[in-house]
């Protein structure tokens, strides 16, 4: 059976009730993704305690400093395998030369390009001339360069950086769903449907899943629309 492309964003600092999340989407999502906010409370430790629930486990702490320490950060998270590790395009070239070259055989090393919460203005407001496109498909081609293994964007994006790297894996964070989903604080939203046929090859959805009465019914209901 092919595993459904949607990653379970589980954002929460309570390790119960991430495994509970966790245990009831199992059977209609094709992972878990952890963020900064669940590491900082739980670390390694919880990280394993959520692998041992049976999903591949997507890493997004985002990591982004000189590469040296990034080399060294990925190589102290090296026992946990993860599916899918992510750190900052805006690192650089050899930043993420040396993240891809720490990484456990297995696990895909893809850039963060711009912020599914940021917007035109925003970038502006950091120094950033290009609009989110722009911007987008130059952090792309540095990470493609680099030998990662593909970037986050979002839906917005997707087809675009698609046509710049075929064989990229691409992805996409801000999904909600057609009807009933607030946006939250994303900017650049897409609905499931759209962002895999854009050329998404994972979707990242949480609130519109986790803080649904029935998260088991709402993935069910997602993954029905794919």
């Amino acid at each position: 059976m092919t595993r459904s492309p949607i990653f379970v964003a589980i954002d929460t600092t309570d390790l119960a009730r991430a495994k509970e999340l966790a245990t009831r989407v199992h059977h209609h999502v094709g992972g878990i993704k952890l963020g900064l906010e669940f590491f900082s409370a739980h670390g390694q430790h919880g990280v394993r305690e959520m692998a041992a629930l049976g999903l591949p486990i997507f890493l997004d702490l985002k990591l982004h400093d000189i590469p040296n320490t990034v080399a060294k950060a990925i190589q102290a998270l090296n026992g946990l395998k993860p599916a899918i590790l992510t750190v900052h395009a805006a690192g650089g070239l050899a930043m993420m030369e040396d993240a891809k070259a720490s990484a456990p055989v297995g696990t895909k090393v893809v850039a963060v390009t711009v912020l599914t919460s940021l917007d035109g203005d925003d970038l502006q407001s950091i120094g950033v001339a290009s609009d989110a496109h722009g911007q987008v498909e130059r952090l792309t081609l540095l990470a493609k360069q680099a030998g990662l293994d593909g970037v986050v964007c979002s839906g917005n994006e997707v087809k675009a950086v698609k046509k710049l790297w075929p064989h990229g894996f691409f992805v996409v964070p801000g999904i909600r769903p057609a009807t009933g989903s607030s946006h939250g604080d994303q900017k650049r939203v897409m609905t499931p449907r759209q962002a895999l046929d854009q050329g998404a090859s994972i979707l990242v959805i949480g609130r519109p899943i986790t803080a649904a009465e029935d998260p088991d019914v709402a993935a069910r209901a997602i993954e029905a629309t794919l």
